[in-house]
């Protein structure tokens, strides 16, 4: 090789470790400001936890006393947070998963004092769940009560009597598996329902009667499965006050001897690399960016996200599709 084309080769070789030296540094630099702004997000988002503050937990759509639920009270529970509010916007659920919402409330109540704040709606399972607080704070035109308890199951039976179809079965005792809305419901079979449903009824009824301190007459008046506005709720003694937030501070502030003018912090769900804190940096990184939809998304906010089938009793409150 000629010495001008080996100097010229060297001199190419050196440009390109340059290059190469370059890009290196550069995404060195990238991957060290990234973890710089996750870990700056991380310390505001933790350190905002970890001062005093009063909680914001939501309870909205159907309840099911899943495990996300449970954990992210008990999570508020062993916060620093020096009050709650909780606010409900939910038309009930199963009475189960509402009896576990309401135990885990009364647990995080006796640590740290609690008011729910109703929106639209805190109705049958939402309202037992509301019961789990110290102060119910409700909208003049919120929707509260529906107390009592539902078990629905489709009939079919005249439907395949029609098209000539029989649903044989083989089974231990008469009352297994029934009713199975493939035949007839017995008057032994609706009996036992009848009998579920009244023993659910009367500890719905006995656990607002307990917790809004009313006597048989005034639970009788609110017990009959309706639904009352917020300003109805008042005299009836369903609701504590009306407002919203700002109320529910103040009666916090006045008579639980929370300080004045605490920061107000959302607590939320933590899916999977969430328990980590990692959506919880992505969403905060992606809000200082102004990415509020990925923010929302990342949050678990979708508004598509659908809603559970439910199995079982259920305390919730519904309207006929062919109403008006």
């Amino acid at each position: 090789m000629p010495l001008s084309s080996f100097s010229d080769y060297m001199v190419e070789r050196r440009l390109l470790r340059r290059k190469l030296s370059f890009w290196r540094i550069a995404t060195m630099a990238l991957v060290l400001a990234g973890i710089a702004s996750l870990a700056y997000v991380s310390l505001g988002f933790r350190s905002g936890q970890q001062r005093a503050h009063i909680a914001r937990l939501s309870i909205s759509g159907l309840i099911t006393g899943d495990r996300d639920t449970l954990r992210l009270i008990k999570r508020v529970e062993d916060s620093s947070a020096q009050a709650v509010l909780v606010s409900i916007e939910s038309p009930g659920g199963t009475t189960t998963g509402a009896e576990r919402i309401y135990e885990a409330l009364r647990r995080l109540s006796r640590k740290k004092p609690t008011a729910a704040v109703v929106g639209t709606m805190a109705a049958s399972g939402g309202y037992i769940a509301a019961l789990g607080t110290d102060q119910i704070v409700a909208q003049g035109n919120s929707l509260v009560g529906s107390i009592g308890v539902l078990f629905q199951y489709p009939n079919v039976a005249r439907l395949l009597d029609t098209l000539g179809v029989k649903v044989e079965e083989v089974k231990s005792s008469p009352l297994k598996a029934s009713p199975n809305g493939f035949e007839p419901t017995t008057p032994e079979a609706r009996a036992a329902l009848v009998s579920l449903i009244n023993d659910s009824y009367s500890w719905f009824k006995g656990l607002v009667k307990e917790r809004r301190g009313m006597d048989d007459a005034q639970l009788a008046n609110v017990s009959d499965g309706r639904v009352f506005t917020g300003r109805q709720g008042i005299p009836l003694h369903l609701v504590d006050r009306l407002g919203g937030e700002q109320e529910a501070i103040a009666w916090l502030e006045q008579q639980k001897g929370v300080g004045k003018n605490l920061p107000v912090r959302d607590w939320k769900h933590e899916r999977g690399l969430g328990r980590w804190g990692i959506i919880s940096l992505a969403a905060g990184l992606a809000e200082k960016l102004g990415l509020a939809s990925l923010a929302l998304v990342l949050n678990g906010e979708s508004p598509f996200a659908g809603s559970p089938l439910l199995d079982g009793l259920v305390s919730i409150w519904q309207v006929d599709a062919g109403s008006n």
